[in-house]
């Protein structure tokens, strides 16, 4: 399917959601709190107004240069995360009321028609301040340093003058109109504390394009290593231009791998880097994701580290005895509820380290440093991951 008939049809769906979701919480939030009709005409079109202009939010913000698009992105992304928590919290308060409803008529127990309109009342109001609790906290935790994940992998075959060997993994960083400046030095900062023998950034770089964004990019030339930065794509890389993006990159003096293999260290001591392209994107036909072209000639007995974006294709990964591949793109599932459908998609692959089967071949999945959608991060907070090898 093309690209942008795929983008047309997502765009579709969400708008759709978006206006049913609107709907649902003007009547639990204005038409069942109050019997005003003048208070209930404000409320129809307050959420009216801010269910147009969420949808209209992208659209809207490419006129307008990003330093004056990103306090009106903040605020229309910010609505967004709310009206979820709403939206969840409104919904668990119905389900329970279903139940209790349900179970008092089999009982045939009489229930007070004054008594259950206060409790819904006093219901409707701790889902709306739950809402806004949790989301003021995952604002918090998004737009604040992340924490650094300190994990020690054991791999075959490493030299022991590279024990102890330290490369920082960025993931997910999602610049944007809401990611920018502060936000990157932050990132900056907190990844040099780290002291990396090489950072690796494991694609979803940017949500646009290079002549929106390459400015504040170019902070990321601030990352200190004794290798260097390493880039591999991912999918929101693709279909913000990857190709431009590339180029951009090797001008900050970065170095890209598409499906090929270096060796890190010197004459001595070394391990293969490995990268890949995308995987999600060659499942839409729009990458070139070639794990065999990546690791043509490569000595299977030498220690190896993948970067692939998506914890995609690991039994493929496994069977040509790769030592760990690094990814990212689940964001841990940035925000509950979605943390635990991310569980139950990924299992193991939706965060932290894992092994592959029964293989050696081990997996690292990062939560991510930026985010997608709400400015917010419920139950996975952001992460730089610093990995130790160590010989196994």
């Amino acid at each position: 399917m093309p690209m942008m008939l795929r983008i047309a049809l997502f765009g579709l769906v969400s708008v759709t959601l978006l206006a049913l979701g609107h709907v649902y919480v003007y009547r639990r939030l204005v038409r069942d709190v109050t019997p005003h009709q003048g208070l209930r005409r404000v409320g129809a079109w307050a959420l009216g107004g801010l269910a147009v202009a969420v949808g209209l939010e992208r659209p809207l913000t490419r006129l307008w240069p990003d330093v004056g698009a990103r306090p009106l992105v903040l605020a229309l992304t910010i609505w967004g995360g709310v009206l979820l928590y709403l939206l969840f919290f409104l919904l668990v308060v119905d389900g329970v009321r279903w139940v209790r409803g349900r179970m008092a008529r089999a009982a045939a127990v009489p229930v007070s028609p004054a008594r259950r309109e206060v409790l819904a009342g006093g219901l409707t109001a701790a889902s709306a301040l739950a809402a806004g609790g949790t989301a003021a906290l995952g604002v918090y935790r998004a737009l604040t340093p992340p924490e650094v994940t300190e994990v020690p992998v054991r791999l075959q075959g490493l030299p022991a003058a590279l024990e102890g060997f330290t490369l920082v993994q960025l993931s997910d960083i999602h610049v944007g109109a809401v990611i920018q400046e502060r936000f990157l030095d932050m990132l900056v900062d907190t990844a040099n504390r780290a002291r990396p023998d090489l950072v690796a950034i494991t694609g979803d770089l940017v949500d646009g394009s290079v002549a929106r964004l390459g400015r504040y990019v170019a902070r990321l030339q601030g990352l200190q290593s004794r290798y260097g930065t390493w880039f591999v794509t991912g999918n929101h890389d693709y279909y913000s231009g990857d190709r431009e993006w590339v180029a951009a990159l090797q001008g900050f003096g970065w170095q890209v791998l598409r499906n090929r293999h270096v060796r890190i260290g010197d004459a001595g001591a070394s391990f293969d880097l490995v990268g890949v392209d995308d995987w999600g994107a060659f499942r839409m036909g729009d990458s070139d994701y070639d794990l065999d072209r990546a690791l043509r000639g490569r000595d299977p007995s030498r220690a190896s580290v993948l970067l692939a974006h998506q914890p995609q294709n690991l039994p493929e990964v496994a069977r040509r005895e790769v030592g760990i591949q690094l990814s990212g793109h689940t964001h841990g599932g940035q925000m509950f509820p979605g943390t635990l459908i991310g569980q139950l998609m990924w299992g193991a692959a939706n965060t932290g380290l894992s092994r592959v089967g029964e293989t050696q071949t081990q997996l690292y999945v990062s939560r991510g440093c930026g985010f997608v959608g709400p400015p917010m991060r419920v139950g996975a907070p952001p992460e730089v991951v610093k990995l130790v090898l160590l010989r196994a």
